[in-house]
């Protein structure tokens, strides 16, 4: 059992279900945020009247999905940049050293 502690305590284990915790709680604002905010906004740009996720257009007979796409990518872009500028911020990626063998 100790080596098990161990392992705990110095791989981080601890601290990546943390952010997997957290990382999921900042997901579901994220995701609001893009869908009741960002999304309209692209819509008015794109001319998407029926919402972003309906967005295609037509080769043929071949109807090409665009819009949930572009909304998962901008989706993708803000929680990349909330994460990143949060571990910065907070100084988090200081406390990630592995100790001296």
């Amino acid at each position: 059992m100790k080596g098990f502690l161990d392992f705990i305590r110095e791989q981080g284990v601890v601290g990546l279900a943390v952010g997997f915790l957290v990382g999921g709680a900042v997901s579901k604002v994220v995701t609001a945020l893009v869908t009741d905010l960002i999304n309209p906004i692209i819509n008015l740009l794109f001319g998407a009247g029926g919402g972003l996720k309906m967005a295609s257009f037509h080769i043929g007979s071949a109807q090409i999905l665009y819009g949930d796409f572009i909304s998962v990518i901008v989706d993708f872009v803000i929680v990349s940049l909330v994460v990143y500028f949060g571990v910065k911020l907070i100084g988090l990626e200081k406390l990630d050293k592995k100790k001296d063998k």
